[in-house]
């Protein structure tokens, strides 16, 4: 039997605001700064802004996000990062991703935004220096300029496409929270694997069950996958 719906966790805070359930840590090492983010990005993230300019502004050449502890991300949260970006390009820096979780990889693929956050370039591979040999120096390769124009024109695009689907699969969400008694992050798991499972885009899937409450049948198979990605969740349990 379902959870009552008053059992998910409070969305708002007693001012009105969404909770931060986000946390950054930040390292300064030589001309760049490492910052692992670790809980939700939602719109409670917003509230880091302030912290991740401070770093920005502390670091010489950018920052590098280690986002692998990152649990729950949606367009709100990734909309942070891409102001970090923003801003970071303004002072002629650049922001990369150097790990994120499989929830944060899925959103910056269903998004088209991982593209906008430069890779990490390797180094000298190792064991390639001669054994009892004087260290060879390498000479640091200067990155290629940036396009800014052409940058900010393909953010412009990415962001378009994530704010035509960002309010039917907040609906969706929840939809989901509400029916299942389902935390904001089980309920966006249960999307994600239900999307995956039917091979169904994640706004397309949120478009079905939108229907639903007007009506509209949900395919048998979403049903199905649905009911399956619900009862995962559950017996999971809280972490």
């Amino acid at each position: 039997m379902p959870k009552p719906a008053h059992s998910a966790q409070p969305l708002v805070t007693l001012d009105g605001r969404p909770p931060c359930l986000a946390t950054i840590e930040a390292v300064v090492t030589g001309e760049r700064a490492v910052v692992t983010c670790r809980g939700e990005f939602d719109m409670g993230a917003q509230e880091l802004w302030s912290e991740l300019y401070a770093v920005l502004d502390r670091s010489a050449t950018g920052v590098d996000l280690d986002l692998d502890e990152v649990r729950f991300c949606d367009c709100a949260g990734l909309n942070v990062l891409l102001a970090l970006r923003r801003e970071a390009l303004d002072q002629g820096k650049t922001v990369t991703v150097r790990a994120c979780s499989p929830t944060v990889a899925r959103l910056l693929d269903l998004t088209g935004a991982r593209e906008l956050f430069v890779t990490e370039h390797a180094g000298s591979p190792a064991g390639s220096q001669t054994p009892g040999a004087e260290p060879v120096p390498v000479e640091e390769e200067l990155p290629e300029p940036v396009d800014v124009d052409q940058e900010l024109r393909l953010e412009v695009d990415q962001l378009r496409r994530a704010m035509r689907t960002r309010p039917a699969i907040d609906v969706a969400r929840g939809i989901v929270m509400a029916s299942f008694g389902l935390s904001a992050e089980d309920a966006w798991t249960v999307l994600v694997t239900a999307s995956q499972n039917t091979n169904t885009k994640l706004h397309h899937l949120a478009q079905d069950l939108m229907g639903a409450v007007h009506g509209t049948p949900v395919p048998q198979e979403v049903q199905q996958q649905m009911a399956a990605a619900v009862a995962k969740v559950r017996e999971a349990g809280p972490e």
